[in-house]
């Protein structure tokens, strides 16, 4: 119903999209099956996305720089700061885990 609404509203402005969607309507939804603290790590592990997204953020106060070292310079102190992150442990993870062997029981080996 949800999607048939989108169209109704922004079918004729956005109409690959909305067809994309409909085409694909089951794969996308899957995505929904899982419970809301797999869905939040699945959706956040597109790393390169993210690690884009980051850069931009550090990167966007500077709209040139000096020299081509300069700018490799900023993207790796970007990716410094960005990896400190990375090391933090999930939260609720012992939660998530029994949620993965629920749902994966005969893939999961501990």
């Amino acid at each position: 119903m949800a999607l048939e609404s989108f169209r109704k509203k922004w079918g004729s402005k956005y109409s690959y999209a909305v067809r994309s969607w409909k085409d694909n309507w089951e794969a996308l939804t899957t995505f929904f099956d899982y419970p809301v603290e797999i869905r939040r790590i699945i959706y956040t592990t597109n790393i390169i996305e993210n690690l884009n997204n980051k850069i931009r953020k550090y990167t966007k106060g500077r709209l040139s720089y000096p020299t081509d070292e300069a700018c490799e310079k900023s993207v790796y102190l970007a990716i410094i700061e960005i990896e400190k992150r990375w090391r933090l442990p999930i939260r609720n993870w012992g939660l998530i885990l029994n949620q993965f062997i629920a749902i994966f029981y005969d893939r999961i080996l501990l």
